[in-house]
C-alpha cells in the first residue's frame, strides 16, 4: 500500500492529459473544482483545449469501471483515483470560498487531516499556489514529468571543442574530413552526437582552429560560404557558421536554433530558406532545392493581449507576422514589390501557426519562429505533417516564453532538441552571442 497521496491541480491536467498515470502506485485525488475548471477549457482550439477534452474522456472511461467518489483503480501496479468534494464550510477563514485555487488547497488540507499517517502532496504548475500550499503546512511540488531537462543550462548546445595535433588540422584542410578513430576518440565514450558541430584547435597553438561537423564517425569541414555569405547574410561568429552549415545541408530535415534576442537565428533561417527556394543572384547556376518557403509563428502576445483585431485575415495577422516580414524585406534589399511578388506566386508563404497545423506540406522549406511558446503536443503535430523533400527549422529563445503552460525546461522546442540529438536527420545549435546591435546585446545581458 502506498504511503503517499497526490492532489492534482487543474494546471497539471491541462498540461498533460496522461498526468494521472505518472505516479506509480500512489493514490490520486482530483477535487471536484478541478473538473469544473477543466470543463471551461474544453472548447479551446489549442493544446490546452485538446488536453482538457482528452482527460475528460479518460475520466469518463474510468467512471465506467466504478465510482469515482469511492475510487477507481488506474491499472496494474497503479494507484487509485478519487474525485473528492470540498464543502465550502471546510474552507479556512483566511481563504476565499469563491476562489477555485483556495478550494483545491482546502482539498489538500482535508486529505492531510483525514490521513495523518500519509505523505499528502499537492501538484501544481502554479508557483504561487505551491507557495501558498506550503504556507498551510502541506507539501507541494511542480509537475516534472513533462520536463526534459532539469535546468536551462542542461540543454544540448550542439557543438563541442576538441584539442588535436597540428597534423590533424592540416589533414582536415587538405582532405576535407578526418576520422574520429584517427584522433583516438570514441564517439560513445565522448558523447559526440551525429551532426554535432566541432571546433578543433591545435595542442601547440590554441589560435589555430578549424570548424567541422561530425557525420558517421568523421569530422567533416563546414560548408564554405565564401565572401558572399548566404543571400548576402554573412556569419559573424563560429556558432553562426555552424548554423548555416546545418541550414544549407539538404540531408538534414530538422534544424533547431536556440539563442537570445538578436543572435541572428531567424535572419539566418530565412536567408538559407530563400537561397534554397529562389534563384540566388550570386549563384545563378544553382537550382532551387525546394518549391516554396513557408514561415509561421504561434500567435502568443507579449504582455497584455490587445484583444480582437479588425479587418480581413491578412490584416489581423499583420501585427503578428511583421517581424518575419521585416527580415524578409531586409534580405531582399527592402524591395517590398519583390516580396509581394514572391508571395503572390506562392513561393513565399507567411501565415499564422493556427493555419499551418493539419496541412501536409511537401517540397518546402518551413520555418517555425518563436517555437519556445509551443507545447510538446503542438510540436509533434507540426513535425508529423511534414511531407517528402521538406526541411523544417525551429527557432526560439527559451528565456522569452509567453505561454503560461510551458517553461524553459518543458516547452516543445527543448523537447525536440533533446529527443532528436541522436538522429542523423536532425541538427542543433545554441547561439550565445547577440549580433543585432551593441544596445540589444547589452540589454539582453543586464536587464
Amino acid at each position: 500500500m502506498s504511503d503517499r497521496i497526490y492532489i492534482i491541480d487543474t494546471s497539471v491536467c491541462l498540461t498533460d492529459s496522461d498526468c494521472i498515470y505518472h505516479y506509480g502506485s500512489d493514490n490520486i485525488i482530483i477535487p471536484m473544482k478541478v473538473l469544473e475548471e477543466i470543463d471551461k477549457h474544453k472548447k479551446r482550439q489549442d493544446s490546452v483545449g485538446s488536453n482538457a477534452r482528452s482527460i475528460i474522456r479518460e475520466f469518463d472511461l474510468l467512471r465506467e469501471k466504478g465510482s469515482l467518489q469511492d475510487g477507481v483503480s488506474l491499472g496494474d501496479e497503479k494507484g487509485t483515483l478519487y474525485v473528492s468534494r470540498v464543502p465550502l464550510t471546510e474552507v479556512p477563514a483566511d481563504l476565499n470560498k469563491n476562489d477555485p485555487d483556495h478550494i483545491i488547497m482546502t482539498a489538500a488540507l482535508m486529505q492531510k487531516e483525514q490521513n495523518p499517517d500519509k505523505d499528502v502532496r499537492l501538484v501544481s504548475r502554479d508557483i504561487n499556489m505551491r507557495v501558498m500550499t506550503d504556507s498551510l503546512g502541506i507539501e507541494s511540488e511542480d509537475y516534472v514529468e513533462n520536463q526534459i531537462i532539469q535546468v536551462q543550462s542542461d540543454l544540448y548546445t550542439g557543438y563541442e571543442r576538441l584539442m588535436v595535433s597540428d597534423w590533424d588540422i592540416d589533414e582536415l584542410y587538405e582532405k576535407g574530413s578526418i576520422s574520429l578513430e584517427s584522433l583516438g576518440i570514441d564517439r560513445t565514450d565522448d558523447a559526440i552526437e551525429e551532426n554535432q558541430s566541432i571546433m578543433i584547435y591545435s595542442e601547440v597553438n590554441e589560435k589555430r582552429t578549424a570548424l567541422c561537423r561530425h557525420k558517421q564517425g568523421f569530422l567533416r569541414k563546414t560548408i564554405d560560404l565564401n565572401k558572399k555569405g548566404v543571400w548576402g547574410v554573412k556569419p559573424r561568429n563560429k556558432e553562426q557558421v555552424f548554423a548555416f552549415d546545418l541550414l544549407m545541408d539538404p540531408k538534414i530535415s530538422l534544424v533547431s536554433l536556440v539563442g537570445r534576442a538578436g543572435s541572428g537565428k531567424t535572419l539566418m533561417a530565412i536567408a538559407a530558406g530563400i537561397s534554397q527556394t529562389i534563384h540566388d543572384p550570386f549563384k545563378p547556376s544553382d537550382e532551387p532545392i525546394y518549391n516554396r518557403l513557408v514561415i509561421s509563428r504561434p500567435i502568443q502576445p507579449m504582455g497584455k493581449d490587445i484583444g480582437y483585431l479588425p479587418g480581413t485575415l491578412e490584416e489581423k495577422m499583420h501585427p503578428w507576422l511583421k517581424p518575419i516580414q521585416d527580415n524578409l524585406q531586409y534580405i531582399l534589399g527592402n524591395d517590398k514589390a519583390t516580396l509581394e511578388e514572391y508571395m503572390e506566386k506562392g513561393i513565399i508563404e507567411v501565415e499564422a501557426l493556427t493555419y499551418i497545423r493539419g496541412r501536409s506540406i511537401a517540397n518546402a522549406y518551413i520555418i517555425i519562429d518563436e517555437a519556445q511558446n509551443l507545447t510538446v503536443h503542438e510540436i509533434k503535430t507540426i513535425l508529423t505533417r511534414v511531407g517528402d523533400n521538406t526541411k523544417i527549422i525551429l527557432t526560439g529563445d527559451v528565456e522569452q516564453i509567453d505561454n503560461i503552460y510551458v517553461d524553459e525546461t518543458s516547452n516543445g522546442l527543448v523537447h525536440t532538441v533533446e529527443k532528436f540529438k541522436e538522429h542523423d536527420i536532425a541538427g542543433h545549435i545554441t547561439l550565445l552571442k547577440g549580433e543585432r546591435s551593441r544596445l540589444a546585446t547589452l540589454a539582453s545581458d543586464i536587464l
